[in-house]
């Protein structure tokens, strides 16, 4: 048995309690439930995306008796405590403080603690810098278990109807337009389904610049998974962008979800509708560039047909 966690329902017999030690508890269905003891270590914890009610049992027996808690933001996760009616003491790691928090819980692990981490939503180390925390804590000796759970990337996945034998997970695109173009080129190229993240603000840019540089593929926008208003809008990714530039800001958590490359050749036809989005908004050699990457096609085709394009657009005006 490992020595990380003891199985639900067996919490440790009396001899094996510290003197004088509180019980700890959390609350299920208006009972409190005893938390058996941790063993010392790191506890990696799933949260829910968005619905509280996702919480699996491991994860409220492992905040309940956590000796501290680790998280992104202490108002977030006080909601998800008071629900449950759990008491742990709760201890700030984010970007802008790790390299000052990481080393005082390291300390706490050195002593013996246990530590839980978790994220605003979701499972730890997407999109957060827990990673370094549980690479530093495991080159110290110290244990890592983790207690799996919700996370947007899965539950988004499911629902699209899109493939899911591979799949390759972007997070979110750069902000800036150029950056952005750059790295969806970059992106064409991976021969899986695409899972990014968004916000209500950029949605729109970025699904216009992800058509116009992975073509007519399909996709799916997933806004407020698990919520109330849980909302899944599929189509190609023009239709999808026109949808969006159409209507007001959305708002909430977003994940976009693209299918991956089509497998057949690409046919000049292709090719020339490419040129012909890219070359309206960029130069020829970036609108080159863009089309080579997303296509496959050797750059020198595509230069020598955007070459064409240009001519006969300058011959028809």
């Amino acid at each position: 048995m490992s020595p990380l966690h003891r199985p639900s329902g067996a919490p440790d017999s009396p001899a094996a309690q510290p003197s004088g030690a509180s019980v700890r508890t959390y609350v299920l269905g208006g009972q409190a439930v005893s938390a058996p003891r941790l063993a010392g270590g790191l506890y990696v914890v799933a949260t829910p995306i968005g619905n509280l009610g996702d919480m699996t049992l491991r994860a409220l027996e492992t905040l309940a008796a956590a000796d501290v808690i680790a998280c992104e933001d202490t108002r977030v996760t006080r909601k998800l405590l008071d629900r449950y009616g759990i008491t742990t003491a709760l201890t700030p790691y984010h970007d802008h403080n790790a390299t000052t928090a990481r080393p005082k819980l390291l300390a706490r692990l050195a002593d013996g603690d246990a530590v839980a981490l978790v994220s605003d939503a979701g499972t730890p180390l997407v999109s957060d810098p827990g990673f370094k925390l549980v690479r530093e804590a495991r080159e110290a000796g110290h244990p890592v278990t983790t207690a799996p759970g919700a996370s947007a990337v899965m539950a988004a996945l499911s629902v699209a109807g899109l493939p899911t034998d591979r799949f390759f997970f972007e997070g979110f695109l750069p902000a800036k337009e150029a950056a952005r173009r750059s790295r969806i080129a970059e992106l064409a190229r991976v021969p899986a389904t695409l899972v990014l993240f968004e916000s209500g603000p950029r949605l729109t840019a970025s699904l216009a610049d992800l058509a116009a540089g992975l073509g007519s593929r399909k996709a799916a926008v997933c806004r407020e998974l698990t919520k109330m208003y849980e909302e899944v809008r599929r189509g190609d990714l023009a239709a999808l962008a026109g949808d969006y530039a159409a209507a007001d800001e959305p708002k909430g958590e977003i994940v976009i979800v693209v299918a991956p490359p089509a497998s057949e050749q690409v046919t000049d036809d292709d090719v020339d509708a490419m040129l012909h989005a890219a070359l309206a908004r960029a130069s020829v050699k970036d609108a080159v560039a863009e089309v080579a990457a997303a296509s496959g096609v050797p750059r020198r085709a595509v230069y020598q047909r955007a070459l064409a394009l240009t001519k006969d657009d300058d011959a028809a005006r």
